[in-house]
């Protein structure tokens, strides 16, 4: 039984190594500006992180979804830096029941979003509590968490695979600095790492320039057979044991 256990994962190796690149770019802090709608003109299967309660969050949420286009929520959360968070933040004075309320507010006003990734974030996910609260109310929901790795020191994607939340963790940021040679630096690592490892999480933001520089690297993503997908697309298939165990 051990041995078709262990042929069947080794298909299942085989079948990943041989499958497309694929990249997911996630475009983070949409809803504060009129101007973020520029993404939504950008080819390709993009994914909006949607800041909750902001003046465009749900407008234009909701033009990514009826674009096909994955929506999550970017949530934000406690830095070691005490930077101003804004509506729907989570911090670690919150008990749980806090922390679900305020994550069903945010949902309760972009309800088709899959899951949340975290808007700074890097005092409250090393924290196990918050994180665990956090990961309980997303796996109740049969939502998603990308860890978009504010700190090296984070602890929740980890709290998430305990939880069994589907996750996912942040490769590189596109545009830490604002200029095309910077973001086409990082795009050309990008395509880099997708032929190496197969499946790469980017996160950029709705900057004029990231705007433009993506609207011409983009495209170049076929010439390298790397195709772009929505972050959901980047998850993990689930192995059905009771499948491996009666495998022929």
């Amino acid at each position: 039984m051990r041995t078709l256990i262990t042929l069947a994962l080794l298909l299942l190796s085989h079948i990943c190594l041989a499958e497309q690149a694929k990249v997911a770019i996630i475009i983070d802090d949409i809803g504060y500006r009129k101007t973020d709608s520029h993404v939504l003109k950008l080819p390709g299967n993009l994914t909006l992180a949607i800041l909750p309660h902001t003046p465009f969050g749900p407008s234009l949420a909701k033009k990514a979804y009826e674009q096909n286009k994955d929506v999550i929520l970017h949530i934000p959360m406690e830095s070691e830096s005490d930077k101003l968070l804004g509506p729907g933040a989570l911090i670690s004075s919150m008990d749980e029941q806090a922390i679900r309320d305020s994550l069903q507010a945010s949902f309760d006003e972009i309800p088709f979003a899959i899951g949340i990734n975290n808007h700074m974030g890097s005092k409250l996910t090393q924290q196990y509590s918050p994180m665990a609260w956090t990961m309980r109310y997303l796996k109740d929901h049969q939502l998603l968490f990308v860890d978009s790795v504010t700190t090296q020191h984070s602890k929740a994607r980890k709290i998430a695979r305990h939880y069994g939340v589907p996750s996912l963790s942040r490769h590189l940021f596109l545009d830490n600095q604002l200029t095309q040679t910077y973001i086409s630096g990082q795009f050309a690592q990008l395509v880099r790492q997708a032929k190496k490892y197969k499946r790469v999480v980017a996160i950029a933001h709705p900057h004029p320039e990231t705007v433009t520089a993506l609207s011409y690297l983009i495209p170049q993503l076929a010439s390298h057979d790397i195709e772009l997908v929505g972050i959901s697309e980047l998850l993990p298939p689930k192995i059905n044991e009771q499948q491996l165990l009666h495998t022929d």
